[in-house]
């Protein structure tokens, strides 16, 4: 998809305030560049310094109830990287979706809690109105040798022989009710082209695994620190959802009650994000009203340069 379905998303972040304008029902005739749909992207991502380790950064409304989980996420290890320097990439991340968040202004602080000789620590907290919304520990290490060796990336079809994910869903626009059309057909800085084709209206019970390409639409500023924090907003894209294949469930359905509980990523090499990467998803678990998914990130030339995790609620009402 060309615009982040509500995904897990933190789903329990309950916006405030309006409602889309209009209702697409087919393809805009006049539609943002490419350009400067990666340049709202990038310019969620730059963050206001307030001065002693906090910063403030804008929210994004993209049609769901409540601010992308993705969003906080990446706006949080970017907020954790402006306090280390470009010599200690991250490494790994591990964070938790704690309350309810608005399509408001959020601010984020930044606790410095280890500087050694290879590793830096930072812990960062996120708040709306006094409300600490999001925790997130990151941890960061100068580069260094040592023995490698990688999953190898599984054969799947490559992404010119697919369609986006957004065209995919036009096609459903007749079928879609109101709700769902307002943030399903909207363009994005970032496309997704899904190998398996699921009925987003009439998903059929499958094996819990999914594979996705996704790039920016347009090139991304050189800065790594940028790729690795899109990556980060990207992760949370369809994550949850392998947990709900097994189900005959998607995000689509009314009566499904889905909310991000925490996420994790671990970096492994440096990667572009306007280059095409493949996300291959699986849910090893569900049980007790909440389900596990795992992700893999690898470059079109095989290297694996991310993966994931994040455990979320996953309720169905009666």
């Amino acid at each position: 998809m060309n615009d982040p379905l509500p995904t897990a998303a933190s789903a329990p972040l309950i916006a405030s305030n309006g409602a889309p304008d209009t209702v697409p029902t087919s393809a805009p005739s006049v539609l943002p560049t490419p350009a400067a749909l990666v340049d709202r992207l990038v310019a969620l991502m730059r963050l206001e310094p307030l001065g002693d380790d906090h910063f403030r950064a804008q929210s994004q409304n993209i049609g769901t109830p409540a601010v992308f989980g993705g969003q906080v996420l990446g706006q949080a290890l970017m907020a954790a990287s402006l306090t280390v320097g470009a010599e200690r990439p991250v490494h790994s991340m591990h964070a938790y979706f704690l309350l309810p968040g608005e399509h408001a202004p959020i601010d984020y602080t930044v606790d410095r809690v280890r500087d050694g000789r290879s590793f830096t620590t930072r812990h960062v907290v996120a708040r709306q109105q006094e409300r600490v919304i999001f925790e997130m520990s990151a941890s960061f290490q100068t580069v260094d040798d040592g023995v490698e060796h990688q999953s190898a990336m599984p054969e799947r079809p490559a992404p010119e022989s697919l369609r986006s994910d957004l065209d995919r869903r036009f096609d459903l626009a007749d079928r879609m009710p109101e709700r769902l059309r307002v943030k399903a057909l909207r363009p994005h800085g970032l496309e997704f082209r899904s190998v398996e084709h699921d009925d987003l209206l009439a998903p059929v019970p499958r094996a819990p695994e999914r594979s996705v390409w996704m790039r920016a639409v347009a090139p991304l500023p050189d800065d790594p620190v940028m790729h690795r924090a899109l990556l980060a907003y990207a992760s949370d894209h369809g994550l949850l959802g392998a947990a709900l294949l097994p189900h005959g469930l998607s995000y689509a359905q009314p009566r499904l009650r889905l909310a991000s509980l925490d996420h994790a990523m671990w970096f492994h090499r440096d990667f572009r994000l306007d280059d095409w990467l493949l996300y291959v998803m699986d849910s090893p678990s569900a049980g007790g009203g909440r389900g596990l998914s795992r992700g893999s990130v690898f470059s079109r030339d095989g290297r694996l340069v991310a993966s994931m995790a994040q455990e979320g609620m996953v309720r169905v009402k009666a």
